[in-house]
């Protein structure tokens, strides 16, 4: 049998006097703010926005060449390269940058702080659509792992931006996992969403669903129909109990939860531009949409009490992404 030496005893005492507390959590606010420096993350998609990520459109969209038109899919590109433009036509660079630029004015006017990518990725020609890199969860972030080549590799930078910040990366989606941010919400601070499409596999959504569960946080899978692409396409929260929707993209038992959930739903119209739905909530009630919504929709959101300021943004969207797609949220305040 050993006895315990004078320096084991020392050391044993020491260990015990200054040990080891799991507690509090790594998502507690004051452990966030002494080891992080702020309480960092989202745990829901309407809270008053803190901090956004943005990429203004750049000398990356060069690649894009008129004269490449692919007219039996209706879009611009080249199939060995991997750029595509999606519609019949290709703005001027300067026209989406003062659109760009109009979005980010109006953010900052609503409180927000813009934090734009440190670089772009070499021919990544879609990265001013930020939603898709990253997805902020209660604590830090989750960097996603993009569908087609064209867009593999934008969450290089994204990842360095987020480490010059200081931001937490809770999960890297590896392996065969595929994931991209426009297509998660939040529900409610302890429900949310995800859609699954050709962008989004079932292995991905295990990962994101690994770091979920810790928070306590239920994600329903959404199989999105046909080809599409993003949920934001169909459902975006614009209030703590309030959606807006389209509903012949979404499926009749999501819409039943929703309504077991009391969540209110609104309704696009026929007139309005397929950007209407990826509007941005500020504030709970409080909403960035892009010019098209149509008189009938604005008078439907007036009565159910959402405020909206409209940023034109039709440019932008040629590209295939509106205001939702261009914002990725890094802060929120809790509801």
């Amino acid at each position: 049998m050993s006895i315990m030496t004078e320096g084991e005893y020392r050391y044993n005492m020491l260990i015990k006097t200054f040990a080891s507390k799991p507690e509090p959590g790594f998502e507690d606010v004051g452990e966030q703010e002494a080891v992080w420096g702020r309480a960092w993350g989202c745990s829901n998609d309407v809270g008053r926005l803190r901090l956004v990520l943005m990429h203004r459109p750049g000398d990356e969209l060069s690649v894009v060449d008129p004269a490449k038109r692919l007219p039996g899919i209706g879009a611009f590109g080249d199939p060995e390269t991997g750029w595509y433009w999606r519609g019949d036509e290709v703005p001027p660079l300067d026209s989406m940058q003062a659109q760009h630029d109009g979005l980010v004015a109006a953010l900052r006017e609503e409180g927000v702080e813009v934090i734009f990518l440190d670089a772009v990725a070499p021919g990544r020609m879609k990265s001013c659509y930020t939603r898709d890199s990253v997805i902020a969860v209660d604590g830090g972030a989750i960097v996603t792992r993009m569908g087609p080549p064209i867009r593999r590799g934008e969450e290089l930078p994204v990842t360095r931006t987020l480490a010059r910040l200081g931001m937490p990366i809770l999960r890297t989606i590896h392996g065969t996992g595929i994931l991209e941010g426009g297509s998660f919400c939040f529900v409610t601070p302890k429900v949310a969403a995800v859609g699954l499409s050709s962008r989004v596999n079932e292995e991905g959504v295990d990962q994101l669903d690994e770091v979920l569960r810790r928070h306590g946080i239920e994600l329903l899978r959404v199989h999105l129909t046909g080809y599409r692409l993003h949920i934001d396409g169909a459902f975006v929260m614009i209030d703590a109990e309030t959606a807006i929707i389209n509903p012949t993209q979404l499926p009749f038992w999501f819409l039943e939860r929703l309504a077991a959930m009391r969540i209110r739903t609104i309704e696009v119209c026929p007139d309005d531009a397929v950007s209407t739905i990826n509007c941005l909530a500020v504030a709970p009630g409080r909403v960035l949409m892009a010019n098209g919504v149509s008189e009938r929709t604005r008078e439907t959101l007036d009565r159910a009490g959402i405020s909206v300021r409209i940023v034109p943004y039709d440019k932008v969207y040629l590209g295939g992404g509106g205001i939702h797609c261009s914002t990725a949220p890094l802060v929120r305040d809790r509801l």
